[in-house]
């Protein structure tokens, strides 16, 4: 293989007709989903959750994007959901001592941008394979936010921090149909929508992704042009974990303003899934959060129409989803060459 600037183009190249392909069959079926439950309680269940979708794909949205901006540069992240667990109590925690949203919203980003640092230090640096070292940030947000929680929250949480408040934008939220689904609902559930657009134009249409994409397709052909792999993959990874820290603050500064240990309740691992079904590419991986959204909002929107069914039963939805989807891309799903494979220059 010649290994030149050409080399560095070809790596990674857009998304092929196959993909949409893919995209559209797993739309198909939220389709399906949306009508079956539309024909069974009606237009107005199916309008309540068209709306939660949004809301539960946001979470999944951003969890996918870390894994992307991770991966494709060859750097295996299953730490996302350490990720989002740290960054939903460090939100909620500076939510708590300062009164302030935005510096709480910071506070999030920065704590998983830390904890995204640490994985990337411990895989990059140090070599420690890459799946370990996803399951070692794993386990210590588990262990460091409970801990934190029992000192600090022991007695309950101190009042006074509220939720982010839902956005009407002007006109647009008026519009039937449309209106209350997309343009109605929080900031960071409009945010995981406007990313995925940003991540696939950054990818797609910049050095940056042009970079990305190369390192992770072909570190030694980059770095003999002279991208520098290591420091790219450490910028990405921590870029990564930031998108995190925005997808668990949607736990505790947009859902409910209230911290619970393993809140989180496995939504990393989804993110991750929806990463491979949409085949490390931001159109792909937010088609298939939307699909597993609906599955996680059937149940939700059931409840608001008061409709009794056993939530344990429509609880396990999203999940058996989830195993059924990510069953059927394994053997499909090819990740960029150089996923989890360490680079030392020669």
């Amino acid at each position: 293989m010649t290994i030149n600037a050409a080399t560095i183009a070809r790596a990674g190249s857009a998304p092929n007709v196959r993909l949409w392909l893919q995209v559209a069959f797993w739309t198909a079926i939220g389709i399906v989903l949306l009508v079956l439950t539309g024909v069974q309680f009606g237009p107005a269940a199916t309008l309540s959750i068209l709306t939660v979708t949004i809301t539960q794909a946001t979470p999944i949205t951003f969890g996918a994007l870390t894994g992307i901006c991770s991966e494709r540069t060859g750097v295996v992240n299953i730490g996302i959901e350490g990720l989002l667990l740290t960054s939903a109590f460090f939100g909620f925690m500076v939510g708590v001592y300062t009164h302030n949203l935005a510096i709480a919203l910071a506070g999030a980003v920065m704590s998983s941008a830390l904890m995204a640092l640490l994985h990337a230090l411990l895989s990059i640096t140090f070599r420690v394979d890459q799946i370990i070292s996803g399951t070692v940030i794993n386990i210590l947000a588990v262990g460091m936010t409970g801990y934190l929680n029992r000192q600090l929250f022991a007695q309950g949480a101190p009042p006074g921090l509220t939720a982010l408040p839902r956005l009407n934008i002007p006109v647009l939220s008026d519009l039937p149909w449309i209106g209350p689904i997309l343009f109605q609902q929080k900031p960071l559930a409009i945010t995981a929508i406007l990313m995925v657009f940003v991540v696939h134009f950054a990818l797609y249409r910049t050095r940056w992704g042009l970079r990305t994409r190369a390192v992770g397709e072909h570190p030694l052909a980059a770095d003999t042009v002279g991208i520098n792999v290591n420091r790219l993959r450490y910028v990405n990874v921590v870029i990564g974990g930031a998108i995190a820290g925005l997808g668990g603050a949607f736990f505790t500064l947009e859902s409910v303003p209230h911290f619970e240990p393993l809140m989180t309740n496995g939504i990393g691992f989804i993110g991750l899934a929806a990463m491979i079904v949409g085949k490390w590419t931001p159109f792909g991986a937010w088609g298939a959060a939307l699909l597993f959204g609906v599955a996680a909002a059937i149940p939700t929107a059931m409840q608001l129409q008061s409709i009794n069914v056993p939530y344990q039963l429509v609880s396990l939805l999203p999940y058996l989803l989830t195993i059924v989807v990510v069953a059927g891309a394994v053997g499909r799903a090819t990740p960029p060459a150089a996923d989890g494979q360490p680079y030392v220059r020669a």
